[in-house]
């Protein structure tokens, strides 16, 4: 009896039709962060810092990502570092800064929330929240921000599957909040000639599965500037809903990921190279 009950209950479980899938949901979902759209057909371009370390850095780029066409302004208060010795990011000082760059250029807020417990915090400040890839399965995270009433940002985990990240973000919606774009960075290989694998494949694959939108971040994709561009153009080229890229006024002395940042001057080239569609009106 026990086992029918349990071959019963997984039956059950696998019948389940997921909030993420076109099964429930043909029709692309829209979310809107402020006045920004992903998926309505427009191709969205987020850009900035690793890591937000002074007024003066952060005001560069959102001067220069504004006036590029550029939509949302990224940077990192808080930022998860593979070593406990590197910097960690300003905290809340660096939330301040975001919001003052917002007040100066327009550009909404895309910005990392690292647990449960800063969730309020974040969200008092940014117009998208930003789950990093080693948190993609901190399913008390997720389930915080299905609450918070804020829309996502889910990056894929680097060693994860397109069905596991599909179910990090049904954790999100089941907890309340339709509103998640899922960003793939590169997944973890054998080859180190870049920092990760540029799953580009990923981008169409999840839109056939999911009605969310999926973009793409070619900087932690390659871990090199020099490849962020091309990655950028073969964004376009799959149908991804938007860009997530890195630049920095001078990449060399960042305090985090200066190898995977533009320039500015770079950063403006990419712009003119994009598609003229996907620029700001």
């Amino acid at each position: 009896m026990f086992r029918v009950g349990l071959l019963a209950f997984l039956d059950r479980s696998f019948a389940v039709k997921l909030l993420v899938s076109r099964d429930v949901q043909p029709e692309n979902s829209i979310v809107r962060v402020g006045d920004v759209a992903f998926g309505d057909g427009n191709f969205v371009v987020m850009a900035g810092p690793c890591s937000v370390e002074s007024e003066e850095q952060l005001m560069q780029c959102a001067d220069v990502i504004a006036s590029s066409g550029g939509q949302l302004l990224r940077g990192g208060a808080f930022k998860p570092r593979t070593s406990p010795y590197e910097f960690q990011g300003l905290g809340e000082e660096g939330l301040r800064l975001l919001a003052l760059a917002r007040e100066r250029f327009g550009l909404g807020i895309v910005t990392e929330v690292m647990s449960e417990a800063d969730v309020d915090l974040v969200a008092a400040y940014a117009d998208l929240m930003q789950v990093g890839a080693r948190n993609m399965q901190n399913f008390a995270l997720l389930r915080a921000l299905g609450r918070c009433g804020k829309p996502v940002l889910l990056k894929r985990g680097p060693s994860a599957t397109l069905k596991e990240w599909m179910m990090a973000a049904e954790y999100i919606l089941a907890s309340g909040n339709p509103d998640v774009v899922l960003c793939e960075r590169g997944i973890r290989s054998f080859d180190s000639h870049t920092r990760n694998v540029c799953d580009i494949a990923a981008v169409p694959a999840m839109k056939e599965m999911t009605h969310l939108p999926v973009i793409l971040d070619p900087s932690h994709a390659t871990g090199r500037r020099s490849l962020v561009t091309p990655l950028s153009r073969a964004a376009v080229a799959v149908g991804a809903d938007g860009l997530l890229v890195e630049c920095h006024p001078n990449p060399d002395t960042a305090l985090s990921d200066g190898a995977q940042s533009l320039t500015l001057d770079q950063f403006r080239a990419l712009m003119m190279e994009l598609p003229c569609r996907i620029l700001k009106s």
